[in-house]
């Protein structure tokens, strides 16, 4: 009776440890994976080679909720005549040309509940530690820097901005991000 019990307990858990384990692994997945977007743009290559800041593209990350992705126009100032022969070139061109927008996949995303500004966080990370938005990025989205394709690389759940806001001396009331 006791082998039994013993058996079933030992079954129990390493089936509860099973589901677990592929219950973690769906959801590091999931924020862990490269999204599929129309067009690869190699940050790499615009950041570490030509030289462009975070908010020569992102240019409301300091004026207001969003970063922004910057205009086709921005893209084309250069690429009418750098680089036209790369593949990913040629269908910003096509989509320039049509006058269609790219239809990029959003790579971050929080929940509807959730109310976050770019900007709130900017200016209290410039103001309080002295730290200007090129360098603040990474802190939530990684070294985009040596992305070729932009992923989630910071599970931004609760938790990790409440310890975030913890760490840093901001507010955790409930109503600053839950509106």
């Amino acid at each position: 009776m006791i082998k039994r019990v013993g058996g079933a307990v030992l079954t129990g858990y390493f089936s509860l440890a099973l589901v677990a384990t592929l219950g973690l692994k769906a959801y590091w997945h999931d924020y862990k994976s490269k999204p599929v977007q129309p067009i690869e743009f190699p940050h790499v290559k615009h950041v570490q080679v030509v030289g462009l800041k975070c908010t020569d593209c992102h240019q409301y990350v300091d004026k207001g909720k969003h970063a922004g992705i910057p205009p086709m126009s921005k893209c084309m100032s250069c690429h009418e005549s750098a680089a036209t022969d790369r593949p990913g070139v040629q269908k910003l061109t096509k989509y320039w040309k049509n006058e269609a927008p790219i239809p990029w996949s959003k790579v971050h995303n929080l929940p509807p509940f959730v109310y976050f500004s770019h900007k709130r966080h900017v200016k209290f990370f410039q103001t309080n530690r002295g730290i200007q938005p090129n360098d603040l990025c990474k802190e939530c989205h990684g070294q985009v820097k040596e992305m070729t394709t932009v992923r989630q690389v910071r599970s931004l759940t609760m938790g990790w901005c409440v310890s975030c806001h913890r760490q840093n001396g901001a507010s955790v009331d409930c109503y600053t991000c839950h509106k």
